[in-house]
């Protein structure tokens, strides 16, 4: 299979976390207000930092090594997130969407650790 730029996969990787934490807010109401709130509250560059500090244990050497590269990406200046928060979060999208790509198996497992780490309920109450 070709291999893509680091960016296309921090692209799809960005869509798939959002459609994965989206799979999980979407059991926690349906006020609409409050499911953007919840969405919200997981897919933000802070969010996804902490969660990649947690998971990244798990990584194998190559997933640790697109991380890293997706670290050094080059960011727009116009960026109002703090640029370590924001190359941190990127790392986990790069990761996450070089393994939807090449690797669904390894995807979901990715997927049932975030699933295990994050804590849904106890995370909404601070919302």
């Amino acid at each position: 299979m070709q291999e893509l730029n680091i960016k296309n996969y921090a692209h799809i990787g960005d869509a798939v976390y959002e459609v994965f934490i989206r799979e999980h807010t979407i059991f926690m109401t349906s006020n609409l207000s409050k499911l953007h709130k919840f969405t919200v509250h997981f897919v933000n560059a802070e969010f996804q930092t902490e969660l990649l500090n947690k998971i990244k244990p798990f990584f194998n050497e190559h997933e640790l090594d697109m991380a890293r590269r997706a670290r050094n990406i080059p960011t727009s200046p116009a960026r109002r997130i703090n640029k370590t928060l924001h190359a941190n979060a990127t790392s986990l999208e790069v990761v996450l969407g070089y393994n939807y790509i090449h690797n669904k198996a390894r995807f979901f497992e990715l997927c049932e650790l975030m699933t295990k780490l994050i804590d849904f309920e106890n995370s909404i109450l601070q919302i």
